[in-house]
């Protein structure tokens, strides 16, 4: 799990398209929290604070805690808005959670172990399916990545979700099959053409 972290923020009285345009003029974004069974609350956020987590990696996986007003409130960010041209964030949503909450999440998947694969050795490529899968875990348990450990995977294999160790808890949102994250691909049937080919030329 990412290291937690906090962040400052005010409440905002008024909403809408021209606050949001003087907000972000005076290097805030518009932010809000929600869930919990209580109603929304419309915050402000430094601007420069917030893209720096977002580009730091993890954003989307790491409980924050957000003092309001002196008020610390537990948060997960459910989703960001970035500006097209210039790449400054203009919005977040934020989920709140307490002890023990469960959230849907977005988990990264990193591959490891390239250089052990016999496949991709041979000149198989590895053909990523999925690179996040969602997982339904425990506010407090959220891993920063899932790890697929290649090692041993020959041309043709393939990695399913039930090969991935998740965290204790942590289950697929997608439970109606095993799906798949990953193969490995090889222009197999072209290796096995040009050997009878040789073996051809051999006997002649």
């Amino acid at each position: 799990m990412s290291q937690t972290y906090e962040l400052k923020a005010e409440t905002r009285e008024r909403v809408g398209k021209g606050s949001s345009r003087e907000l972000r003029r005076n290097g805030l974004i518009p932010a809000v929290i929600y869930g919990d069974k209580q109603a929304p609350l419309s915050i402000a956020l430094s601007t420069k604070e917030v893209t720096m987590k977002i580009h730091a990696g993890g954003f989307m996986t790491t409980v924050a805690t957000i003092d309001v007003n002196g008020e610390k409130i537990r948060v997960l960010p459910k989703d960001y808005q970035l500006d097209p041209v210039r790449d400054f964030t203009m919005h977040v949503d934020f989920l709140r959670v307490t002890q023990g909450s469960q959230v849907s999440v977005q988990v990264p998947v990193h591959f490891e172990n390239e250089e052990k694969s016999p496949g991709l050795k041979q000149g198989g490529t590895l053909n990523i399916v999925r690179h996040e899968v969602e997982l339904n875990v425990s506010a407090d348990n959220i891993p920063e990545f899932l790890s697929v450990d290649l090692s041993g995977l020959k041309i043709g294999d393939t990695v399913h979700i039930s090969d991935v160790k998740l965290p204790a808890g942590a289950t697929p949102v997608i439970s109606d099959r095993d799906f798949t994250i990953a193969t490995i691909a090889g222009r197999v049937q072209e290796a096995e053409a040009e050997e009878e080919a040789a073996e051809g030329e051999a006997e002649a």
